[in-house]
């Protein structure tokens, strides 16, 4: 359609559409103007630079190279005084072994009791279901002051006042995990569809028996999966927390690392990844299984 045919009403709406996509334009570059300088600050506060990582990189290659066992396929399957077989390379299998499982039981409990402690508050920091303001704010402030320091932070803590062992690695993975999950947890529930909570609530269900009834059986999926996958996550911070005397097979790969022992350095990483792999295999399984679908 010619503008000699075009209403003016119609070439008004199009002067307004050529005007309000210039500004989105605009405002489009703007933003990308704005990131760009902010990576680029980024990268000089922090001093990354492309000759330094250029430096760097043949020397990750050359510590990559030497973590690499020396195996033959002549004695690869002999024992464990072979050289060059897998015995000889996982010479101490039955004690990283027994490591491996501590780390997976602190992770266990640890996400265990920070599920407890977060589902309850996940309800009050829900903005949907909380009952005032106050508990409201109290229950979002106090997930995000407990996510937000680190585990390591809290292992060194809890190491000076239980001593070292696997308690203070377990608490402090607790306490992280309860923060994560918190969170995740309320999401989960303000996504919820509130008919069943009004439903229960009119039928004279107190707050917490409509949360139990109303609310946790939709979102009982999300959060098995949310626990699942933060057991995964609390396998691996287990085996570093350990570096700082909390318990689990880090105390063994800070060893082994500050002592050069290169080759039992890639055979305890690679057991720590077949242990993640693993359970992630597990949990995979067990989420289908709670859900009613098959793996």
């Amino acid at each position: 359609m010619s503008e000699a045919l075009a209403s003016p009403a119609v070439l008004r709406g199009e002067a307004a559409f050529q005007q309000a996509r210039r500004r989105r334009r605009l405002g489009a570059l703007g933003a990308g103007l704005a990131l760009g300088l902010a990576v680029l600050v980024a990268a000089w506060i922090s001093e990354f630079r492309p000759e330094a990582l250029l430096a760097g990189l043949p020397r990750v290659g050359d510590y990559f190279a030497r973590l690499a066992p020396t195996l033959h396929w002549n004695s690869l399957f002999g024992g464990v005084k072979a050289e060059g077989s897998l015995a000889y390379w996982f010479y101490r299998l039955d004690k990283w072994s027994w490591l491996i499982f501590e780390t997976a039981n602190m992770a266990a409990l640890a996400t265990l009791a920070g599920t407890a402690a977060a589902l309850p508050l996940s309800f009050l920091a829900a903005r949907n279901l909380s009952p005032n303001t106050w508990s409201f704010q109290l229950a979002r402030r106090a997930l995000e002051a407990v996510r937000t320091v680190p585990e390591l932070v809290y292992a060194l803590i809890l190491v000076w006042a239980f001593g070292v062992g696997a308690l203070a690695g377990i608490l402090a993975i607790a306490l992280h995990s309860a923060g994560a999950l918190g969170k995740l947890f309320a999401e989960a529930v303000e996504n919820t569809e509130m008919g069943a909570w009004d439903g229960v609530r009119a039928s004279g269900a107190t707050w917490a028996q409509g949360c139990r009834w109303a609310i946790l059986p939709q979102v009982a999926p999300s959060i098995v999966s949310y626990v699942l996958l933060r057991f995964e996550i609390n396998v691996r911070g287990a085996s570093v927390i350990g570096f700082v005397g909390a318990g689990g097979i880090g105390e063994e790969l800070y060893t082994v690392i500050s002592s050069n022992y290169y080759e039992e350095i890639s055979a305890i990483v690679l057991l720590i990844v077949l242990t993640v792999v693993l359970i992630d295999l597990l949990s995979e399984r067990l989420r289908h299984r709670l859900i009613g679908r098959r793996a």
